[in-house]
């Protein structure tokens, strides 16, 4: 069976277009070996609407700009500006043809030296797209998910900094992710050290009561663009939302309750640690924000073209 290095295509690999089989790396690259590196999740969608057609990235000078600002919180120097970053992301998205698909910068150490104390490393990126089904399937994203609240504690803010988007801070996610599998659930809700929600192993939760949005502070969860991008399209609708503590209980009796993110979009929790939530299905407020988010990303309102780049210009 194939693999993720078998697909067709380039990937810009530190300043040039490499064939996909090509993007290769030693084994001893040290953020192989300690998971110190930076990454984005990064989207892009097909549009159809007026002169600009073909697929866009959404918010793509948001992602870089946090893509930087996870490097500078690991002291990682980056050897290209943005505007660099940015133009390989619209590049691979054309060359490589997508019509829709997911966008993947990274930024690692090299080889060049091994262990904690190593010196002189070299920072290089990459960064790849390609074509990606859903990460929740369409009936996911209608009907809802099962979740589990994980075993596993979310990071202290003072220990992997938790605003920084960074490689190894993902084992947590997938063990989390995993228990929650083994469980017969779709995902795994995650709460901090002192017990409140944090998020999902790789979206931000939000929950409804009474026509009101509510959704964990930026203290152990990330700072997700998804996130951002709802609280902007609640205040289209009129939706109150605030950012505070929440505690697992407080969702059980919430009158809905989802998930944001890059990959998973917006998808509904239907059932938390065997309660069911509200309706047991998608929500009114979770739907309307859902269909909204879905059309700003696909350029059907011109409002919030500022947050489309275009790949075919």
């Amino acid at each position: 069976m194939s693999g993720m290095e078998d697909k067709k295509g380039v990937i810009w690999f530190d300043g040039e277009m490499v064939d996909w089989k090509d993007a290769r790396v030693h084994v001893l690259t040290h953020t192989l070996h300690y998971g110190l590196g930076v990454f984005e999740g990064v989207r892009c969608y097909p549009t159809d609407e007026g002169s600009n057609k073909g697929s866009a990235i959404f918010r793509l000078d948001d992602h870089t700009k946090r893509l930087f600002n996870s490097a500078h919180i690991l002291r990682m120097k980056i050897p290209f500006s943005p505007e660099v970053i940015s133009q390989a992301q619209l590049d691979t998205v054309r060359i490589n043809g997508l019509n829709s698909g997911y966008i993947r910068p990274m930024c690692f150490y090299g080889s060049e030296e091994m262990g904690l104390r190593a010196k002189n490393l070299k920072t290089h990126v990459i960064v790849a797209s390609w074509e990606w089904a859903k990460y929740m399937s369409a009936e996911d994203q209608e009907m809802g998910i099962k979740v589990r609240t994980s075993s596993y504690t979310r990071h202290h803010v003072n220990i992997t900094m938790c605003k920084a988007k960074t490689n190894g801070n993902y084992v947590n996610s997938i063990l989390a992710l995993e228990e929650a599998f083994a469980c017969g659930c779709n995902e795994a809700l995650l709460l901090d050290n002192e017990g409140y929600v944090a998020e999902g192993s790789g979206e931000n939760i939000f929950m409804v009561k009474d026509g009101e949005l509510h959704t964990p502070a930026l203290t152990s969860c990330l700072d997700g663009i998804t996130r951002r991008t709802i609280m902007t399209l609640a205040q289209e609708f009129g939706i109150k939302y605030t950012e505070r503590q929440i505690t697992r209980d407080e969702i059980y009796v919430a009158d809905e309750a989802f998930f944001s993110g890059t990959a998973a979009e917006i998808v509904p929790i239907s059932i938390l640690d065997g309660r069911t939530i509200g309706s047991g299905n998608r929500g009114p407020i979770t739907e309307k924000l859902q269909k909204k988010y879905f059309e700003v990303a696909m350029g059907k309102d011109p409002k919030f073209d500022h947050w489309l780049s275009y790949a075919n210009k």
